[in-house]
């Protein structure tokens, strides 16, 4: 499952370069402030060795589920904050993600420091993957770095979009440490589990995970369903769910993933 990182990249080569980062900066708020910076201090090693080695660090990431509309309380200027309280390079923000503001910003970095665009997900065409939105997003940089393990499974223009379009423009896109570190993790506990394998899954929704359920059920012993995503399996078993939520254009999926497992 290895890889090509941002580690395997020569640091003389990153001077001067603008490095696109997708991160996963999905930090509850309350009342402004950033309540649990653990996805920021995760993301940390990635920023510091692009900003140690003069690169020109742009920061992309969603945050909530604005569903293609600006909403001010999703906005990541906080999560800026707190990353430039964490990081020892200069952090900015600008209000805006692929627009002029954004091409502005980014034309304006200095070596070593980072800027972090607005929230990718104001952008309607971040989640259907809009293929016009990518090559924007690509337009800005001169190298892509995946960051975003938990999101990694989303086809959004940020990511897998971005990705796509910066290997059209002849333009490098690598795996960042965190993915490198879960992708080591995963692929040790898959290549050789010890038994028994126990999967646990979460999440609020199972459309978004079935590929990742029908890859582990030949390899586990038991794979447990937790979070809003178990509605759907209580609704494919006939049990009453009341209020919660569930994907009723997924039950006889969940139905039929219940049946294969046995």
């Amino acid at each position: 499952m290895r890889k090509k990182t941002v580690a395997d990249l020569d640091p003389e080569t990153l001077r001067g370069r603008t490095a696109l980062v997708r991160a996963d900066l999905n930090v509850p708020l309350e009342h402004g402030v950033v309540a649990d910076d653990k996805r920021i201090r995760a993301s940390l090693p990635t920023l510091r060795l692009l900003t140690d080695a003069g690169a020109r660090v742009v920061l992309l990431s969603h945050l909530g589920r604005p569903k293609g509309v600006v909403r001010p309380e999703m906005s990541l200027r906080p999560v800026a904050e707190r990353l430039d309280e964490l990081i020892d390079a200069p952090v900015g923000f600008v209000s805006d993600t692929v627009g002029p503001d954004a091409r502005a910003a980014v034309d304006a970095l200095e070596p070593g420091a980072v800027l972090v665009l607005e929230n990718t997900r104001f952008l309607p065409g971040e989640t259907a993957d809009d293929p016009e939105l990518a090559a924007a997003l690509a337009g800005m940089g001169d190298l892509f770095v995946n960051d975003v393990f938990g999101a990694a499974h989303r086809a959004h223009a940020s990511n897998a979009g971005l990705a796509a379009a910066m290997r059209a423009r002849g333009k490098e896109a690598v795996a960042g440490l965190l993915v490198d570190r879960e992708m080591e993790f995963l692929g040790r506990a898959l290549a050789n589990p010890a038994r028994p394998f126990i999967a646990v899954l979460g999440g609020a929704k199972i459309s978004g995970k079935i590929d990742v359920i029908e890859a582990l059920l030949p390899k586990v012993d038991q794979l447990l369903i937790g979070g809003a995503m178990a509605n759907t399996f209580f609704g494919a078993l006939s049990l009453e769910t009341g209020a919660s939520l569930v994907e009723d254009d997924r039950v006889d999926t969940a139905r039929e993933l219940l049946v294969r497992a046995g």
